[in-house]
């Protein structure tokens, strides 16, 4: 058997989930994490069961090495699973990257000159694409951006009204991400209801810590919510969503609040955090409960911002026929999900509440037999479109 290691790394810590090429099952998957700290720490997921160790990992080399003992000791063997590819993701590929690319040095180059778009993300990614090099040289390594899946967006979609001079030289537009799961997700939909991906007109809602929309025409990202950077859109955990910039100006002269400043409070401070003190949608859905105002007001918020973007990414498709919600608090929060559909019947949505209700793990249909539109929970998987884009990226390259 042969398979795909996808890793995901950050700036102190990195996943990773190891994929059957053939069958697309999960063989094996774990975290190291508190890399650069005293101590850190390494969780394995194998055939075998869990296994965890604490030994000191300065860096995503070491990192790896830890990796590679913790497949030796708890398995399954890499050597009867030779890699076909490792895939990474990248955030951000600016508007270079428009599909999976096997790493070369040149492409490392580009990685690291689109940091200054996502200084958080990028050059962690390319550490830990620069530290799997060296725990497997002998392999191609494919990058996956989730901004590619966005790059079918028209001008006037992703054109930003400011100096057009200025823009072009700062790179300034919008680029969208979630995009491996946007297009899991759209794909998953049309299969699952066996109707062909070409002809669906679809938006799908990737709803988490971090969270964003996307109107799928035809399988083609034509509008997402997401911009220049992660920041735009929706409420999420702890990021504010759409917000008036005149905001940012007032609140560096008025209460002298610096750039830096003003980073920390959109990106950490804001969102369902800053509304209401907490920033997991389970907090603020309990504390609502308990007649908590401030939570209640968030919740309201979330709503009336998912529900702004339904019914205009619906005008710019032209027609509605799947809605797909998806990601951790998308799959699982029942109630969210009716809260943001009441009131669509306009639109052709009729929500069944027990279909709703159900809990499962499977794509599942949650609409009523009579709505014109169907309403779809689809569990994403973001590791195994990085493995699918991985593969694709190797045949491609080697006419396999």
């Amino acid at each position: 058997m042969s398979a795909v290691l996808v890793v995901n790394s950050g700036s102190s810590s990195f996943k990773y989930q190891l994929i059957d090429s053939e069958t697309e099952k999960s063989l094996a998957s774990g975290l190291v994490e508190r890399i650069g700290e005293s101590s850190g720490h390494t969780t394995h997921r194998g055939p075998n069961g869990t296994s965890e160790r604490s030994l000191e990992i300065p860096d995503h080399t070491v990192g790896f090495r830890a990796m590679l003992d913790a497949f030796a000791a708890e398995g399954p063997s890499l050597d009867e699973n030779p890699l076909d590819a490792v895939g990474h993701r990248v955030v951000h590929g600016g508007k270079r990257f428009f599909e999976p690319t096997i790493v070369t040095p040149l492409v490392e180059i580009n990685i690291e000159d689109l940091s200054d778009l996502a200084p958080l993300h990028n050059p962690a990614n390319l550490e830990g694409i620069r530290a799997a090099k060296k725990a497997f040289p002998d392999v191609p390594h494919v990058a996956v951006f989730d901004t590619a899946f966005h790059q079918t967006l028209a001008p006037e979609a992703y054109t930003y009204a400011i100096d057009a001079e200025l823009a072009e030289r700062h790179r300034v537009r919008r680029y969208g991400f979630h995009g491996t799961s946007h297009k899991y997700v759209s794909e998953t939909a049309a299969a699952y209801l066996g109707r062909p991906l070409g002809e669906l007109r679809q938006i799908v809602l990737h709803l988490g810590n971090g969270a964003s929309a996307c109107a799928v025409d035809g399988g083609r990202s034509v509008e997402t919510s997401m911009g220049m950077t992660p920041l735009e859109g929706l409420v999420m955990g702890t990021r504010s969503g759409d917000l008036d910039p005149a905001v940012l100006i007032h609140l560096a002269r008025r209460a002298q609040l610096s750039t830096d400043d003003l980073d920390e409070l959109l990106n950490r401070r804001s969102g369902l955090l800053g509304l209401s003190g907490r920033g997991d949608m389970r907090d603020v859905r309990r504390a609502a409960g308990r007649g908590d105002d401030a939570a209640a007001l968030a919740l309201q918020v979330t709503v009336h911002r998912l529900k702004h973007y339904i019914g205009a990414y619906t005008a710019l498709l032209g027609r509605l026929d799947v809605l797909t919600f998806t990601a951790g608090v998308g799959e699982n929060d029942a109630a969210l999900r009716a809260e943001v559909l009441s009131g669509l019947e306009v639109l052709g949505i009729r929500l069944d509440p027990e279909r709703n209700a159900t809990t499962s793990r499977e794509a599942r249909v949650i609409s009523a037999d009579d709505s014109a539109v169907t309403v779809l929970v689809v569990p994403t998987n973001e590791e195994l479109e990085i493995s699918r884009q991985s593969l694709e990226a190797v045949r491609g390259a080697t006419g396999g």
